[in-house]
């Protein structure tokens, strides 16, 4: 999971996306399980975010003219604070060096995203990943700034990229509250410092990774924790992102409720429906509901469809009762020679 760095002074190691080793197809077979397993809560955040380092990753299409290359927007302390250069602060957590870059931390943004998102729902998760991306990266850029201060200047120049400072944001969230252990290199840890027992092996094995990145990544968790105990209620990122997916999804939701009361009302001509006995006010606008038999009938019609009995509320129903001698009541076997009658026209 450790984020790809080399120095700004040498030449940036980047490995092009060509034919997959395999991991790559291991890695869509894991998000298919995962996503399989999960059912209808599927989330769709760790979706996209699975998507967009995949697309920025390997570039189809116009996206190779349309995405800057890795050098150009690489996480450089030097060029970001002196130049101004923020696309670097932004971008740079999506791009990886190698497939086995992307590979392990996809694999692990796929864990813990979909048990936060699960747990915390859509839009408070979205609004934590943006949270902890601008906080890790910008806590690393402080500390490059003061290393620098301090008369060490290698994490200042050096130039790194990859999510993997967001996913240790992720880990310490995830695991805040847990009273588990984990097995770790055959260690048994709690949970809860699970992120700081792996910082340190990542850069005991592979010592070339961004330490202050992943540093970074764990000190973001914790301030972000610290910032949600100190403010109750959601904050104002999370309902921002909650309005604008409302007015995204709204066309869908409205055809959705549309469709709904085209069901639920039936045709207004022609064969109605049979439902339960309700009073005038329940009855939809535009038919009437029979008293003998509940079937809904079109306003354009005197009498009912399904056993002819004269609407109540019409002069003119009334004087055909009245002239036919009738006293509006039919019997229950009358009522089903004229349905047997309807039926066989």
């Amino acid at each position: 999971m450790g984020s790809g760095m080399s120095s700004g002074r040498r030449r940036f190691v980047y490995q092009r996306p060509g034919r997959s080793g395999g991991l790559l197809p291991l890695l869509a077979l894991q998000v298919l399980l995962e996503y399989g397993r999960a059912g209808a809560t599927r989330p769709p955040v760790t979706a996209a975010l699975l998507a967009a380092n995949a697309l920025v990753y390997f570039r189809p299409g116009a996206l190779h003219d349309l995405l800057p290359t890795v050098s150009r927007v690489a996480f450089s302390p030097y060029l970001i604070i002196e130049f101004g250069d923020w696309m670097r602060f932004f971008l740079s957590p999506f791009y990886h060096l190698s497939e086995t870059h992307l590979f392990y931390n996809m694999t692990s943004l796929l864990w813990k995203g979909i048990q936060l998102e699960t747990s915390m729902g859509s839009a408070e998760f979205a609004s934590m990943v943006a949270a902890l991306l601008g906080l890790s990266q910008g806590i690393t850029l402080l500390m490059s700034k003061g290393l620098l201060l301090l008369g060490d200047d290698t994490s200042y120049f050096n130039q790194a990229a990859g999510f993997s400072g967001v996913l240790f944001g992720m880990k310490v969230v995830l695991n805040a509250w847990s009273d588990d252990f984990v097995y770790l290199h055959g260690m048994v840890i709690p949970s809860k410092y699970a992120a700081w027992a792996e910082l340190i092996l990542i850069q005991a094995f592979i010592p070339d990774t961004s330490f202050l990145g992943h540093l970074g990544g764990i000190l973001a968790g914790l301030v972000y924790l610290w910032l949600k105990r100190s403010f109750n209620g959601p904050d104002p990122l999370t309902l921002l992102i909650s309005s604008v997916a409302k007015v995204v999804t709204w066309p869908v939701r409205f055809a959705q409720r549309l469709l709904s009361s085209f069901r639920n009302q039936g045709r207004l001509t022609g064969r109605g429906r049979v439902g339960r006995r309700a009073s005038t006010r329940e009855t939809p606008r535009g038919i009437w509901r029979c008293p003998t038999c509940t079937y809904d009938n079109s306003v354009s019609t005197d009498t009912c469809e399904m056993c002819s009995t004269a609407r109540e509320d019409r002069a003119f129903s009334r004087r055909q009762n009245h002239q036919a001698g009738g006293n509006g009541e039919l019997s229950v076997d009358e009522i089903r020679r004229r349905r047997l009658q309807r039926f066989d026209r």
